[in-house]
This record gives C-alpha cells, structure tokens and sequence, in this order.
C-alpha cells in the first residue's frame, strides 16, 4: 500500500500539471476562445443557439455548459438558448440502435439545427467519429463550429469556424482545462449580452 507521502507526491504532481496547463495556455489559444465568444455572442443575440456535444465526460461537459446558458453563471438575466444533445437518452439511442453510434449527433442537428446557430464539439483526441460527422453535417446546414480538442486537434481541427486546442494528450487534463475554458466562455458571453442587448 502505497505511503501519504507518496499519496500526497502524487496529488501535488497532478494538481501542478494542471496549473501548469492553465498558465501556460499560448496567445493562439487565448485568441480563439476570445474567437469563439464572439461566434456564440452574435448567435444568441440573433435568436439562434448554442449546440453542445461529446462523448464521457465531454458529453458530461456539454451538458454542464449548456446549462450555465439555460440557467445562468454569474449574473442575474434571460435564459439563452443551448442545448446539449447527450441530454435525450430516448433519441440517442434510438438513432445508435437504427443507424449507427457515429450519427447519434449529427441526425439530431439534421432535425434541430438552424443556420447560424453554434456548435460545440468537444473530443479531447479530435477524432471522435460521432462528433466529426456532426461538425460535417453543421457545415451543409450553414452551422458555425468550435471544436474544443487536446493534442494536435485531430480531425475537428480542419472542420472548425474555432478550433480550441489543449496542449496536452492526457485525457483528465485537457477535461480540466476544457472545464476553465467553457466558464470562461460562459462569463464572456453573459458580460457581452448584458451589456449590448439583443437586436
């Protein structure tokens, strides 16, 4: 059985890889989350949405922040408009069960999807199957993309309007930083809508 202090090696080790991640975030990185506040800000002021999607914890993730739109995150205002599409267990399945696990997203914006709404793909490899065709079929609908990856940004990277790219292959981490990522989003945008009221 391992010692507390070897335990507590351990903790200290994670907790300073993490750390390290978020200060260490480069100016392209910044640019682009800055890039994809402005997507998502001029969509919701237009009357459309915020579509979120992943797999694991990203799909855990994407319907976290859809909710801080829905709900709200810091200050007191109108709902916003996002969805996250690993909320409805009854049309996930049913989409895997008659076509394939790789559509169970992009058949949904097939159905829910408005030109000029965004979406949100999140895949710490960025090769997730399911959410690279999703991010495709945006494409055909007139759907803005952000893709939020870690690594080299895999497929979603040449498929994104935004492409928001961890510098990590560790999967736990680039969901840490994803996690900061989608608050700092949602903090930008609530600020800007707050401040500049829809047309």
């Amino acid at each position: 059985m391992p010692s507390a202090d070897r335990t507590v090696a351990a903790i200290t080790a994670d907790l300073q890889e993490t750390a390290r991640l978020h200060t260490q975030l480069s100016g392209a990185v910044l640019e682009q989350v800055a890039k994809a506040a402005l997507l998502m800000t001029e969509a919701l002021r237009t009357g459309r949405k915020i579509i979120w999607f992943g797999n694991g914890g990203s799909a855990t993730q994407s319907q976290h922040m859809a909710g801080e739109f829905v709900g709200r995150f810091r200050k007191e205002r109108r709902s916003l408009a996002s969805i996250s599409l690993t909320e409805n267990m009854a049309s996930v399945t049913a989409i895997g069960n008659d076509y394939a696990y790789d559509q169970i997203f992009s058949r949904q914006l097939e159905g829910l999807a408005q030109a000029g709404d965004v979406a949100v793909g999140l895949s710490t490899s960025g090769n997730s199957p399911n959410v690279v065709l999703a991010l495709e079929k945006s494409k055909t609908l007139s759907v803005k993309t952000i893709g939020m990856t870690g690594g080299s940004g895999g497929k979603m990277a040449a498929l994104c309007d935004v492409s928001i790219c961890v510098p990590s292959t560790i999967t736990a981490r680039i969901q840490e930083v994803h996690l900061t990522i989608g608050h700092i989003l949602c903090g930008l945008v609530e600020d800007a809508l707050l401040s500049s009221p829809s047309r």
